[in-house]
Order: structure tokens, then sequence, then C-alpha cells
């Protein structure tokens, strides 16, 4: 992936421009990449929606479901993605941030084995994860990302890192808590940020975690909590002794789960099925 005259080159993205910029970012900026979801039904629709003159919102990158990228405002331009925001002492986050949208429904509700989101269109299970949302102490249920989304999304902030003076990387949610949800818990923000900020430091090189894939609860009745710690809530009934799960995360002596939620479990009560 490359970028030329502050846009991606033609063999990785097409260029659908709108003219929905603050101006040009001040020098030594964009240093941000922000985050978010489209909380629509495609690429299409968000990509008219930038382009009606009536809708005061733009971003910088949007990512299909396939991974294919269309740029609609240039790289150093200002696009209006942020809105009300703030970021430790900055507010305002358009004037330091590129924005990526991803195509994906956001929240979704639940109706049997159907997913619905609420523009009305629906989603099979294997589409729909239950998480608790870093904001929020209950669960609920999110449209997954495609893994070509996650790698197009991984590969485009290493691109725009290797051009400009990226310091951070951001979900909408971070930037305005409680106003906004996206990218949400089924983007793996942690992995992207640990694999593009801190890859080059030696000494969490030499201690990066090697997450176990698979693991099986060796305890009767084992609690899975929105968060790493006994102070943080049950999110679902307990597990059962041999229930097996998939490790996502580890933090301070605790394993982040999926089973037919999102959680995380105390890693005492987890044998590592490598171990097994």
């Amino acid at each position: 992936m490359k970028i030329s005259g502050h846009k991606l080159t033609p063999d990785f993205a097409e260029i659908s421009e709108v003219n929905k910029t603050s101006g040009d970012f001040k020098r030594n900026l964009p240093d941000t990449i922000v985050i978010h979801y489209t909380a629509g039904s495609s690429a299409m629709s968000a990509i008219n929606t930038f382009k009606d003159p009536s809708v005061k919102a733009s971003a910088h990158v949007i990512v299909d479901t396939d991974g294919k990228l269309t740029q609609m405002v240039p790289f150093h331009k200002i696009a209006w993605h942020a809105g009300k925001s703030s970021w430790l002492d900055r507010k305002g986050l358009n004037q330091y941030s590129i924005g990526i949208e991803i195509v994906n429904a956001g929240r979704l509700e639940k109706s049997g084995d159907i997913f619905r989101s609420w523009f009305g269109k629906t989603y099979r299970m294997e589409d729909a994860l239950e998480a608790v949302h870093h904001n929020e102490s209950e669960p609920s249920w999110w449209h997954r990302y495609t893994e070509e989304q996650i790698s197009a999304v991984f590969e485009l902030c290493k691109t725009i890192m290797g051009t400009y003076q990226i310091r951070y990387i951001l979900g909408h949610d971070e930037i305005s808590p409680g106003r906004k949800s996206d990218p949400g818990p089924a983007f793996p923000m942690e992995k992207l940020r640990e694999r593009l900020l801190h890859n080059n430091r030696k000494d969490e090189v030499e201690t990066e975690s090697k997450i176990p894939e698979k693991g099986f609860v060796n305890t009767k009745g084992l609690n899975i909590r929105s968060g790493p710690g006994v102070n943080h809530n049950p999110i679902a009934e307990p597990l059962s002794r041999n229930t097996e799960l998939t490790i996502l995360d580890e933090k301070e002596g605790w394993y982040q789960a999926d089973v037919t939620v999102t959680g995380w479990v105390s890693k005492k009560y987890i044998k590592l099925i490598k171990d097994s």
C-alpha cells in the first residue's frame, strides 16, 4: 500500500473525493488515527452520506466488508469525523486526526436466531458477537468485523504511519465516551495498537505475551466478568467445568475469553489445551 500526494495510489483505493474539510492540518499534524464504524449497511451508503451536501460530515477513508478502500479526503486535509471530542488536553480531534470509517452495523438487537440493526437489516448468528463495551457494564450484541476489514485497517494504518508522525490510534468511543460507541468491542483495538505502536520496543518484544488460542474451565461455576478483576460484575451465568473457550487477551492474572459472550475469567481456573 502506498501514499502519493496525500492520497492512496489507485491500485490500492478508489478516490471519491468530497470538499468537506476545514483546510490543511497544521505543521507536524496529523498525529492521530481515529477508528469508526459507519453504523450503516454498505460502503455505498456511507459514500453517499458523505457526498450529501446537507450532511456536515466526512472521513478520510472507508473500509468495505471485503477490505476494499475508498478515500474521500486527502490525508493532509482536516475531515469532519470526530465531532465533539477530547483526548488528554486536546479538544476537537478533527484538527489532529485521520478518520477511518469501517462498514459495520454496530449494535444489534437479538430476536431468536436473527440479529437486527437499527436500520432494519438482519444478520446471522455467526455475524454477531455478545460483549461488554468498555464504557458500559452490561453485555450487548455487536456486528462482527470481517477478517478482510481488520487486515485492511492494519495495513492502512501502517501505511499512514509510514508517511505521517502518528502517535495515537484511538476509537471514536474513547474520544467521545457516552456519545459514541464505535468501533465497539467487536473491533480488536488493543491488538491493533500493540502491533502498530509498540512492536518496535525491545522490552515489549522480548516479553510479548503469547496468548494461547484455546483453554477450558477446570472448576465448577466460574464467573465471566465485564473486566479483569473481581470488582467487575458477572455478565452471564457461571461457566461449567470443562467449558471450552477461546482466549483473546491476558491482563493481570485474567484471560479475556470468548464463549457465548466475551468477558474476563480468572487465569488460575483455566487449563490451557496445549498443556493438557
